[in-house]
């Protein structure tokens, strides 16, 4: 009777043991298993002392004029990510940045939450706010910033399927919360290095203002400038876990 009793109990240990191996592979199996988290651009591992200056723009335009003529002062071409019913609102001053030599791309078309679109609705809404900017400068730019700097793998691969590199920053300047240029080369200062993109906005309370004090402390530091485009790679690399894109294979 005891034999039975211990048979009985081991039996059922290995029928468990097999279920739960079972529900293992079952589970590697699965398209539904938990992907590997997809990461946009933060930044560019590059030996150059250079880096980006971006600017989101979806708001007023009043200060793009004095933006501009800091820009052209300090030789910065910069990247002007712009929501494409800004573009069609104020189209004088899209083609004014890109006749200044600056390069125009891609921010949604209304501002949306992508977090919440299917890849479908994301490719349309990038296509749509491409053909804005398309329609006044001539020119398709194939990188894209979301609004909110929301994303999941869902918008990384809309983005990476419709030929687009989807781009974020490693340099926030918070100056939509109405921080003092002081206060942003506070915040910028120690996150910087090779390869960095700094994200701006036009609209805020100080920033065009204060762009000339944070434009001489980064020449004081020895940084030159490149738009995204020039300084990122599109083919044979990889992004690390920090969204730093490296090179492949060089």
């Amino acid at each position: 009777m005891k034999i039975f009793v211990l048979d009985k109990y081991r039996f059922a240990c290995i029928l468990l043991a097999l279920f739960s191996v079972a529900l293992l592979l079952v589970a590697s199996l699965s398209p539904t298993a938990k992907e590997d988290r997809l990461l946009p651009v933060y930044s560019v591992d590059t030996d150059e002392k250079v880096l980006s200056i971006t600017f989101d723009c979806a708001w007023t335009a009043e200060d793009i004029p004095l933006i501009l003529s800091t820009l052209s002062r300090y030789n910065c071409r910069a990247t002007f990510f712009v929501v494409g019913s800004w573009a069609e609102k104020y189209p004088e001053c899209v083609k004014l940045i890109y006749e200044s030599g600056h390069e125009v791309a891609g921010h949604s078309y209304n501002h949306a939450h992508y977090n919440s679109l299917s890849e479908e609705e994301l490719v349309s809404d990038m296509d749509k706010c491409d053909d804005v900017i398309k329609a006044i400068t001539g020119e398709n730019i194939p990188i894209f910033r979301a609004p909110y700097g929301e994303y999941n793998n869902t918008v990384v691969k809309a983005a990476t399927s419709s030929g687009r590199t989807l781009i974020q920053w490693d340099a926030d300047s918070l100056d939509w919360k109405d921080l003092t240029g002081d206060e942003m080369i506070k915040r910028i200062m120690p996150k910087i290095k090779n390869g960095s993109i700094i994200l701006f906005h036009n609209g805020t309370k100080h920033t065009a203002s204060a762009l000339p004090s944070i434009l001489d402390r980064l020449v004081s530091e020895g940084y030159s400038f490149k738009s995204v485009g020039d300084m990122i790679y599109y083919d044979n690399y990889e992004i690390d876990h920090e969204g730093r894109q490296k090179a492949v294979n060089r």
